[in-house]
């Protein structure tokens, strides 16, 4: 409908044949860019593994950041330059928003957007509307961060250990009962059937 609306305004301002042209030409020019916009803005596929990896080192980053004098965005655009990865690029993107002019709630939606990172987003668009210390808090999410990557880490090595075990069990059983069990029940056979 934008389109289509702009097409149709700009032909009655301009007017005629010439009015029609500008009119289909704006209208093609914000189709393309709304089109382009939309594909910028979907959900590309995140790796959570890396966001987790990397979520408490950009939180420890920050917060070494703030305590050290630097503001939230200043802080978040030199950890979002020194790291790789989709934490790396929303901090900078995000600073980057911001630092145009760009609001707070808005310019932190693709870090928010990161599994597990959702806190450290509002962090920084509340430090950047009020002015409230970040390193404090920064710190303990880089904590938590890590003790859950830490428990995910466990609980993956367990599920595995648990796994393994049935194929282990599968091939040791036929050789335990070759060489344990069968040398046991012939002789016993072999006693009672010699006995008589």
């Amino acid at each position: 409908m934008p389109p289509a609306g702009a097409a149709c305004g700009a032909w009655v301002l301009v007017g005629g044949v010439t009015g029609a042209v500008v009119g289909l030409s704006t209208g093609v020019a914000l189709w393309r860019w709304r089109s382009s916009r939309q594909a910028a803005d979907r959900a590309e596929p995140v790796d959570a593994a890396a966001t987790a990896r990397q979520l408490p080192l950009a939180a420890d980053l920050l917060a070494a950041c703030v305590a050290a004098g630097a503001g939230p965005v200043i802080a978040a655009q030199a950890v979002g330059e020194a790291l790789d990865g989709p934490v790396g690029q929303a901090l900078a993107q995000g600073a980057a928003e911001v630092r145009l002019g760009g609001g707070p709630t808005d310019a932190w939606r693709r870090l928010a957007a990161l599994p597990g990172a959702g806190a450290l987003a509002r962090l920084l668009e509340r430090a950047d509307e009020s002015g409230l210390p970040a390193a404090g808090p920064a710190a303990r999410l880089a904590s938590d961060a890590r003790a859950r990557w830490a428990r995910t880490a466990t609980a993956r090595a367990r599920r595995a250990a648990v796994l393994i075990s049935a194929p282990v069990g599968l091939c040791f059983l036929p050789a335990f009962i070759a060489v344990g069990v069968l040398p046991v029940v012939i002789g016993l056979a072999g006693a009672a059937v010699g006995g008589r």
